[in-house]
């Protein structure tokens, strides 16, 4: 399982992200991004989190650490904003965590070029998850101690919003004409030949272990266990499947 943390204190939202997360203190002295169950999003955008998120990082990509912050609506007492209380009791239990990096600056390419080797394998991350939000529009990275770290992943694996039709997009191309890190994504090949034979089974088994059931069991399947088969058997045939989806500098 994920780290398990209890939120303490709601301390200020984050109203530039379309799902209103919030800052929260946890129990653990750690401060927390944390994403809302009773967003408009819903569970599905904290599986993604935790898939695209600990995938990133066991492909040894810069990720925050990511939580599951428990989450007693008793914090909303102390919030003015009506709108955000009621989110707050909506998302009662199990919600999605990720640690706080102080003092960060959202990413500007041209402020802020990465090496081509990251640039590249970033760009194959995010097209075997189907990433539509690493755009300049909307980088997803921050700028911390010098470094890019990769946030927010609640828009990957979009092929779960409709699991009917899952099976026919599994060799999807990605679109990444307008991908932040185009212009320094230059060792393609490289990354791609490096990251795809890593995506096995027990990588995949191990990623998906650390969803809650909760998230799992409120959507498409009878158990949690039939839905991370399901994740599995399609992001495994993805992962077979490369020449459909790297990028073709």
């Amino acid at each position: 399982m994920l780290p398990e943390v209890t939120a303490v204190r709601y301390v200020t939202p984050l109203r530039e992200g379309g799902s209103l997360p919030g800052i929260v203190e946890a129990d653990n002295l750690g401060t927390y991004v944390v994403k809302f169950r009773g967003a408009g999003q819903g569970p599905k955008a904290l599986v993604a989190e935790v898939v695209s998120g600990e995938l990133a990082r066991r492909l040894g990509l810069p990720v925050p650490e990511l939580v599951v912050a428990q989450l007693d609506p008793v914090v909303a007492r102390a919030e003015p904003d009506e709108e955000v209380q009621e989110l707050i009791k909506a998302s009662a239990g199990a919600n999605l965590g990720m640690d706080y990096l102080p003092g960060s600056l959202g990413y500007d390419p041209v402020a802020h070029p990465v090496e081509a080797e990251l640039a590249s394998r970033v760009l194959v991350f995010d097209a075997y998850v189907e990433n539509v939000d690493r755009s300049w529009r909307n980088p997803n990275l921050l700028v911390w101690h010098g470094d890019p770290w990769l946030i927010d992943h609640g828009a990957t694996l979009y092929f779960h919003h409709n699991w009917a039709r899952a099976a026919n997009v599994v060799h999807r191309a990605y679109k990444w004409d307008d991908h932040v890190l185009k212009p320094y994504a230059t060792a393609v090949p490289a990354a791609a030949a490096d990251l795809v034979p890593r995506l096995t089974a027990d990588l995949l088994d191990e990623v998906l272990t650390l969803v809650p059931d909760e998230w799992l069991a409120e959507f498409d399947f009878d158990s949690a266990g039939d839905a991370r088969a399901a994740y599995r058997d399609h992001l495994l045939a993805r992962a077979a499947a490369p020449a459909a989806w790297v990028p073709a500098p």
